[in-house]
């Protein structure tokens, strides 16, 4: 990304308790969001779409409202980190705090972008507040700006003199030109970014300080459960809510598009009211389908191949993978306190602008009388782009005239929340004289069609477009080409952590070795020859190095390896397993190396490379989800086999290359690497071709 310059900026000038200055995007803010002053002044108008705002207030605290929201990703700490550096605060000095729904900007969250899409606005800002407190600071002391340094929050004089950020707000508030350059930092005088940082918010997640939304007592919300069908999309066709109107602390009974609702005193209340209610359903409009059949209409819509090259052998292969959820470990939960002109809302979202909009309409209000509050979650894997919980909540409180806290059970979300489309995949390599001349791939997956996809608000998912194995130049592998189909179904999906990556480039690993295989070729030494970028190269030789590929194993057990680039990324990963017993594989050991550009932190990078692991570990192995005649089979992790901790690798190692320059995305990057790695050592292992995914579906 290149530089952004001062022009870029808006700053605004808070001439009482803080010193705030806001990089907005594509908007021209009538003042920094979240600040509290007397009053303010807007110096510079820029266009950058971010809507940054940081204040500092006089306890000395640098505050910076973030416009994404924090799922467990880590986003907080690299930002406050990315700020730190430029201020030179103390990164105990720093706070972000999450910034309600704007009318005007970018609040997604997804796509891996959010580190690389705030790297330059983030740092800009902090220098711009930077050159604002030192010259604030030599007018103080009336001394050349340029002899004074900044640390630890503060500014110092050659004398030793210091002034806290803090202190010097109200001056750097009447600050119009600064004294000193306001550019960020050159990479070599990194002292925070590219540091292995612990989080910001570690001690209060372990010790149970940081709030969700199900801790909150916003609106003094009351506890709401939904009794909902046993089919995708099922309705109500009756109820007799007697007995659950007669339960002690039940306050209101309410039907809503996805079923029943029940408000009570608790949740303990709510749960035994839904469970007493008489409903009769209606079926979904898939309560005649299951797997086998959806298999069937998939593998009928997967496109043809075209010819092949003349004078080429073929290798083909087709694959299948499951529908998977995304089962995030806090549960979909929003509160909401809907009246008659206006609405609040409290939940965690990846698109809050969005989900405003969704709300609105939903109630009957204008968005501007609906005010969205972002929350931190526990976890998402894309789930949270969806704002389910939200909506319903939402549309339950103005029918119970109650403000709500609606919690989705884990069965609840499992069986009727969005989950990742099954895909399947057919691959023809074609290879003359030891190398291939041509690949092809075409896809089909299950795309949403139905008159519920609304009512969830969001995202929705839709058909893969048209796959290549080298979309960036992975592979020298000649002719590329790719087509797509879908079969439309009336279900709820969404985008699962990587998207189409998670699979298509899955398969694509899987057939690398193949072909490799096929021409009396190492996996490794074939990806060497045939990899186009150094990056990946270098990233497979770090792991191939680390991991010592080759190195002899007991029967039973095998290495496997993939890569994957995306994102201005790249990543390989080696895996070592057990399959001794083929129905009970063990993962013993991955080793993933990754070159995202600058790692603003890598201690993060490798806590959600860790995860990457886990989830190829997961839908690859075990956990997948049956439809059986319209509903979900699975409802809890007892029978969604996520890994657990026993399934983990007992030795894992992350290696991030060092090469500097603009950041990439990194949160999914390594999801179809662990993947196709665990897929080829299981296939080594025992000397099969696996093909359908998870392997005990």
């Amino acid at each position: 990304m290149p530089e952004l310059s001062r022009r870029q900026f808006v700053v605004y000038t808070l001439a009482a308790s803080t010193l705030t200055v806001a990089a907005p995007l594509g908007c021209d803010a009538p003042a920094a969001e979240g600040a509290t002053a007397r009053r303010s002044d807007v110096v510079v108008t820029g266009t950058d779409d971010e809507m940054l705002v940081l204040e500092i207030t006089r306890d000395n605290k640098v505050v910076v409202r973030l416009p994404r929201v924090e799922v467990g990703q880590g986003v907080t700490t690299a930002v406050a980190m990315m700020i730190a550096e430029e201020l030179d605060a103390r990164l105990t000095d720093v706070d972000i705090p999450l910034a309600e729904a704007r009318t005007r900007g970018n609040q997604f969250t997804g796509g891996s972008n959010s580190v690389s899409s705030l790297y330059g606005p983030a740092r800009n800002l902090a220098a711009t507040a930077r050159a604002r407190l030192v010259t604030a600071a030599a007018q103080r002391w009336r001394l050349p700006a340029r002899v004074l340094r900044t640390r630890d929050t503060m500014v110092v004089a050659p004398d030793g003199r210091t002034a806290t950020f803090g202190s010097l707000t109200e001056t750097a508030a009447r600050v119009r030109r600064p004294r000193v350059s306001s550019k960020p930092k050159p990479a070599s005088r990194h002292q925070v970014i590219g540091h292995p940082t612990t989080r910001i918010d570690a001690r209060d997640i372990v010790t149970g300080r940081v709030r969700y939304t199900g801790d909150l007592s916003a609106a003094a919300a009351k506890p709401t459960v939904v009794a909902r069908p046993p089919t995708l999309g099922g309705k109500v066709a009756s109820v007799d809510d007697r007995a659950a109107r007669a339960l002690p602390g039940v306050l209101e009974v309410v039907r809503i598009p996805g079923g029943v609702a029940v408000v009570a005193e608790s949740f303990h209340y709510a749960f035994e009211a839904r469970d007493a209610l008489k409903i009769t359903w209606s079926p979904g409009p898939l309560a005649e389908l299951s797997d086998a059949a959806i298999r069937s209409r998939l593998r009928a819509a997967v496109p043809a191949l075209g010819r092949p090259p003349r004078g080429s052998a073929q290798l083909e292969e087709r694959f299948e993978f499951a529908f998977v959820g995304h089962a995030p470990m806090e549960v979909l939960t929003a509160v909401a306190d809907v009246r008659a002109r206006r609405a609040e809302i409290w939940f965690s979202s990846q698109s809050p602008m969005g989900a405003r909009e969704d709300i609105a309409s939903a109630v009957g209000l204008p968005s501007s009388a609906v005010r969205v509050h972002v929350v931190r979650g526990g976890g998402s894997f894309g789930r949270r782009l969806n704002h389910d919980a939200a909506m319903e909540a939402a549309l339950i409180s103005k029918k119970a005239r109650l403000p709500v806290k609606l919690m989705w059970s884990r069965a609840d979300d499992i069986k009727h929340g969005r989950m990742r489309p099954a895909f399947q995949h057919r691959i023809r390599v074609s290879h003359a004289q030891g190398r291939v001349v041509a690949f092809a791939i075409a896809t089909a997956s299950v795309s949403e069609a139905w008159e519920g996809a609304a009512a969830q608000g969001g995202i929705a998912a839709s058909a893969a477009s048209s796959p290549l194995p080298s979309d960036s130049g992975l592979y020298n592998f000649g002719k590329l080409s790719g087509d797509s189909g879908s079969v439309e179904l009336a279900m709820p999906l969404g985008a699962w952590r990587s998207v189409d990556s998670g699979t298509v480039r899955t398969a694509e690993e899987i057939v690398v070795d193949e072909i490799a295989r096929t021409l009396g070729k190492d996996p490794v030494a074939f990806r060497r020859t045939t990899l186009r970028g150094k990056s990946v190269r270098a990233v497979l030789d770090k792991v191939a190095t680390a991991g010592q590929w080759g190195r002899t194993m007991p029967a039973g057990q095998a290495q496997g390896v993939a890569v994957h680039e995306e994102y201005g990324s790249c990543v390989a990963c080696l895996v070592e397993i057990d399959a001794a017993d083929p129905k009970n594989p063990r993962v013993t050991k991955v080793v993933m190396a990754a070159d995202v550009g600058t790692a603003v932190n890598p201690r993060g990078l490798e806590a959600q490379l860790m995860g990457t692991a886990v989830d190829g570990i997961s839908t690859i192995l075990r956990a997948g989800l049956h439809i059986d005649r319209g509903a979900v089979r699975e409802g809890s992790y007892a029978d969604f086999r996520w890994a657990r901790q026993r399934h983990a690798p007992l030795h894992f190692e992350a290696h991030i290359l060092p090469t500097g320059g603009e950041p990439g995305g990194a949160g999914e990057l390594g999801v179809p690497a662990a993947a196709g790695a665990v897929a080829n050592a299981y296939a080594r292992a025992t000397g099969t071709k696996p093909r359908r995914f998870p392997l005990n579906f």
